[in-house]
């Protein structure tokens, strides 16, 4: 159960913003209404109608406009629904958190929108909502937190906004909870690491053990991003048995900045899990700046798993700047987890080579579940383009099963399951 402890702070349902009138009397030729804005030409002049829009409207008014968003087109309807809900958190939060309970599954994306600007004008209100309403965010947790605004869980939310306002208040309210504490220290710290480490560090004396090793990795890849040099020689002064976890959060923050840097950290770090985890993060980074040094460097690592992990974060850029040295580099893997996972990150990246080409790529994987699956996205783009010679194709194929051949050619696809990665 979420806290008894928010009823400390000040809360209200309607947060302080400037008045509806004052903001149309600086926008006395606004717009009377949303759907214009398909009709103007660029998109970020639509965005920024829509934003002066909505920040003229009153809570009733955006809850009408609110109304309108499913007969929007699904790309304007999700840019309109961050706008709005966006507003309309600072303006009347809770109607705007019981309008998202009306839009099915579509409300459980909007809510991390709603809850992340009512923390960021009223966090003590949005802790209550949250103590008062736990089960309205509990898609977001069993998601891993993965439910917007950063992929953060409520808590983390939350604790985010509120450490930018004010980091003691933010820690009273994260010390007084029971569900979503360690999340929220970590996030706490975190910020606070941003801006000021050294206090964040003698933040870290008051959590107990538990608490203490999220919140190491939280601050160091905060530090490590700011001054690696400093998070290294701080990381050296914890615990044996947090130091390697806390070492890979400092790299990771390192990579942001200086991924090649981040590569070669690697090289120092001990065998183990903290390691393996790292290197497709530092792959990711790398590979956004120099993607034959990320080849290079993943092709070094000895565990299959870590490279079959790495090849989905190599192969989106890799195939972006060189479709073909991006297939070579998968060919030049003996069979197995490692080239497997290349050719179907391939394949799932390449949006330029013919589809046949890619289903013949697709048949070449030795795991049948992912030859499955990209011989199935391959064959989906193929019908598409050229039915006749697709189903000719995908017959003629003897790395398919018969079942599969049948379920791809009647635009089923192939996935069993849908495909392992993170593209």
């Amino acid at each position: 159960m979420v806290e008894e402890s928010t009823k400390q702070f000040r809360f209200s349902s309607r947060t302080e913003t400037p008045s509806t009138e004052e903001l149309r009397k600086k926008a006395p030729n606004r717009m009377t209404s949303a759907e214009g804005t398909p009709r103007m030409p660029k998109n970020t002049s639509r965005v920024q109608a829509l934003l002066d829009f909505y920040a003229t409207l009153s809570a009733e008014e955006l809850a009408e406009e609110a109304k309108k968003l499913e007969g929007l087109p699904l790309g304007e309807r999700i840019t309109s629904s961050i706008l709005l809900f966006s507003r309309w958190a600072e303006t009347d939060p809770t109607a705007a958190m019981a309008f998202s309970n009306t839009m099915g599954m579509a409300g459980g994306f909007v809510k991390p929108t709603i809850l992340q600007n009512w923390a960021s004008v009223d966090p003590a209100g949005a802790a209550k909502y949250l103590a008062d309403n736990p089960r309205e965010f509990a898609m977001m947790d069993m998601m891993g937190g993965r439910g917007g605004a950063g992929g953060q869980s409520p808590f983390s939310i939350i604790a985010s906004e509120w450490a930018r306002k004010d980091p003691a208040a933010a820690l009273t309210w994260a010390n007084s909870l029971t569900m979503g504490k360690e999340a929220a220290l970590s996030t706490i710290i975190g910020e606070m690491a941003k801006t000021d480490p050294a206090k964040a560090k003698e933040w870290l004396v008051n959590l107990n053990p538990t608490e203490r090793a999220g919140a190491y990795r939280s601050l160091a890849t905060q530090y490590g991003a700011n001054d690696f040099v400093a998070a290294e020689a701080w990381v050296r002064t914890l615990p044996a048995e947090d130091q390697a976890e806390a070492l890979a959060a400092a790299i990771g923050g390192l990579a942001k900045s200086n991924p090649a840097a981040a590569a070669q950290k690697i090289a120092t770090m001990p065998a183990g899990n903290a390691k393996n985890r790292l290197i497709p993060e530092v792959v990711q980074s790398l590979a956004r700046i120099d993607a034959l040094a990320a080849a290079d460097f993943l092709k070094k690592q000895e565990n299959e798993d870590v490279q079959s992990d790495g090849m989905r974060q190599l192969m989106p850029s890799m195939v972006a700047k060189d479709p073909a040295a991006a297939y070579a580099y998968a060919n030049s893997f003996p069979d197995g987890k490692a080239r497997d996972s290349a050719i179907q990150s391939y394949i799932w990246a390449n949006n330029k080579a013919a589809p046949a080409d890619l289903f013949i790529a697709a048949e070449t994987i030795t795991d049948e579940g992912d030859r499955n699956r990209a011989a199935g996205v391959a064959a989906m783009r193929w019908l598409r383009e050229d039915p006749e010679a697709a189903k000719k194709g995908i017959a003629a194929s003897t790395a398919l099963s018969d079942e599969t051949k049948k379920q791809i050619s009647q635009g089923r696809g192939g996935f069993g399951g849908g495909f392992r990665g993170r593209n």
